[in-house]
């Protein structure tokens, strides 16, 4: 396994997902990248996970040469997210691969809780239970750390269209938890009638990135491509990765570079400058939010101020002007320094309020407040304290999914 570089560098993984992900991808494309197949082999064989196998095949897709990962066993199995938990906790695998893993299957677990209304370690995972899922997430968590991978990144994220088979039948392409998986995340559809990214892609993404957008500044030192399960006319059918070296980044160090996008308006209503502001961070900006400006001759108008990676810049421009009727923008590059987070959830009087947690903090949700508030009669500021003190009152007992029902004042 590579060591962590002693000068201060970080080494980066960034996916490019042009043609979405899936679990057999993220795997395959570490493995092309240069991860030693023996070492993610001997980490996987660590599970007391039986009767599976493991191919890397040579492939083509769309002309590009790439790793095709075969997992044979018992995909039929339906796990409980608790077994997985067990199952990865036991393994004695290194800290960070144990991390990474836990971390994954936590967050299809609290997708799947959401979607059928279930305690997240009673979720029964059907596709993402089997032996090829558990083989492809622990296997991605291998890869990257038998590469020394330190921060994982990814580009916008393609996703198919029309409809998907699955352990509950016919659903939309892409799939209900895809898309709860990558709230956050910049996204954009392609009319290809393929599930380009899983859900288990997508919970690689959404458990492990730090950032989303364009190749981060990095020396390159590998790449990779993991094919998917056949060729397509289309497009390449694989995910690339790009592994590299870079500065460790401290607060006085460069940042996530951004676009600063703004217009200055003096004819457009209140409820207009709301609805711009939500619809600029539905085609996918980072933040939105409107400042009270006197312009030319002392007439009050506003500026919208919308902060947003490059790539999504044209779907931001349209819905801004569409909402707005402005006749242009500015833009200024800027660098942002996000703070990593994660979702985590609790109850209160039997509804789940998700909570977005930082280091030293926990915040949550207003929208999931404002459904239990409206529900109960209760205060916003009631709902969202007792939410906070059932989140921290679980991390304090060591459970793993907080319930608030019994703290806190009545509703």
């Amino acid at each position: 396994m590579s060591d962590a570089p002693a000068t201060g560098d970080e080494t980066v993984a960034w996916f490019h997902c042009f043609a979405g992900i899936a679990g057999d991808m993220a795997l395959g494309a570490l493995l092309h990248a240069g991860a030693d197949e023996g070492e993610v082999r001997g980490l996987l064989g660590r599970l007391a996970l039986p009767g599976w196998e493991l191919r890397v095949e040579e492939a083509l897709r769309g002309g590009i040469a790439c790793a095709r990962v075969v997992v044979r066993g018992d995909d039929t199995v339906v796990r409980t997210h608790a077994a997985i938990t067990a199952l990865i906790a036991q393994a004695s695998l290194p800290a960070r691969v144990t991390e990474r893993a836990l971390a994954v299957f936590r967050a299809l677990a609290e997708v799947e809780a959401a979607l059928h209304r279930r305690p997240v370690d009673s979720v029964h995972f059907h596709e993402v239970g089997g032996h090829d899922a558990v083989v492809d997430v622990v296997g991605t968590a291998a890869g990257l750390e038998v590469l020394g991978v330190d921060v994982v990144t990814a580009s916008a994220v393609a996703t198919g269209t029309g409809m998907v088979r699955s352990a509950h039948g016919w659903l939309p392409n892409p799939a209900p938890a895809t898309v709860r998986l990558l709230e956050g995340a910049p996204s954009y559809g392609r009319a290809v009638p393929v599930e380009l990214t899983t859900p288990t892609g997508a919970a690689l993404l959404a458990a492990l990135c730090s950032s989303f957008g364009p190749m981060p500044a990095m020396t390159v030192a590998a790449s990779g491509y993991g094919g998917g399960g056949a060729d397509m006319d289309e497009l390449p059918n694989c995910t690339q990765v790009v592994v590299g070296r870079r500065a460790a980044r401290d607060p006085a160090g460069p940042g996530q570079p951004a676009l600063l996008l703004e217009a200055t308006v003096d004819d457009v209503t209140g409820e207009q400058l709301g609805f711009a502001v939500g619809a600029a961070l539905s085609a996918g900006a980072y933040d939105a939010w409107v400042s009270a400006v006197t312009m030319k001759k002392g007439r009050p108008g506003h500026v919208l101020h919308v902060l947003s990676d490059a790539v999504n810049v044209d779907a931001v421009r349209r819905e801004v002007r569409r909402a707005t009727g402005t006749l242009g923008m500015r833009a200024t590059v800027v660098e942002r320094w996000p703070v990593a987070r994660q979702m985590d959830e609790v109850t209160l009087d039997g509804m789940p309020v998700r909570m977005k947690v930082t280091e030293g903090r926990a915040k949550a949700e207003f929208d999931d407040v404002a459904l239990v508030a409206a529900r109960t009669g209760a205060s916003l500021h009631d709902v969202s304290s007792r939410a906070e003190a059932a989140w921290r009152a679980a991390g304090a007992a060591g459970q793993g999914v907080p319930d608030g029902t019994g703290g806190g004042s009545p509703a």
